[in-house]
């Protein structure tokens, strides 16, 4: 993880790298005296971790995270214990050292960035994941794919239907079935595919997602008994 220091007292600045520099995986990009130092930084470059005093020149650490969009996990640094209640009530700040501070409490810091981190990550990726963007008309909907309850090919179109949407367009199953990997999705017929988790019931060759009522082909027939464990 990259970190960078915004804190105008020396003594301060020389605490925290000495600290820093007994964690191999926390690495020192940058060291600036005020916010406005910092502003220029943030115009090019990124940071996993801000250690951020509150008592700065020109302008306070607090007024300076209301400057910067996209803020990474901040750890406010302050002689002023009072400041503590206020600094949490900003989303950004992960925790606060008060000056002087043991290379304990600054650790329980790290680690509490450090879960928000992954958390974050979690959620970037689970959000990748499980959701696409189709392009229909020139307009661009996001799809969730545990939203989708089956696909429908006729000829060179795909009408996907959703559990609140609906689209037709110009595509292959063949296509879908590369991008549904996800164990739920399974193709059931030359002509569609269905998201398992909405199946309500099977009578002879046909099955009910929901309410609507589709064809299983007779090749498919054995896979969807697979996917739905059913022997």
């Amino acid at each position: 993880m990259t970190c960078i220091i915004i804190e105008d007292e020396k003594p301060a600045q020389n605490l925290l790298k000495n600290y820093i520099s007994k964690l191999p995986n926390l690495e020192l990009i940058g060291t600036f005296q005020s916010a406005l130092e910092a502003h220029v930084f943030f115009k090019t470059q990124v940071a996993d971790i801000v250690f951020l005093d509150i008592n700065l020149p020109s302008i306070s650490g607090l007024d300076f995270i209301k400057t910067i969009k996209n803020l990474p996990a901040i750890i406010m640094t302050t002689a002023y214990p009072d400041y503590a209640v206020s600094s949490f009530e900003l989303e950004t700040i992960v925790d606060y050292l008060v000056k002087p501070f043991g290379f304990d409490r600054f650790l329980k810091a790290i680690n509490k960035a450090e879960v928000l981190s992954k958390k974050e990550e979690n959620k970037k990726s689970d959000t990748s994941e499980n959701s696409i963007f189709l392009n229909v008309d020139k307009t661009l909907h996001k799809i969730v794919l545990d939203d989708i309850l089956y696909l429908e090919s006729d000829r060179n179109y795909i009408t996907l239907v959703a559990t609140n949407q609906r689209f037709s367009f110009l595509d292959s199953l063949k296509n879908w079935t590369q991008k549904l990997q996800k164990q739920q999705f399974v193709q059931i017929h030359k002509s569609y595919i269905i998201n398992t988790n909405y199946v309500s019931k099977i009578s002879g060759n046909e099955i009910y997602i929901n309410t609507h009522r589709l064809p299983i082909g007779r090749t498919y027939k054995a896979d969807l008994l697979k996917k739905l464990r059913i022997h």
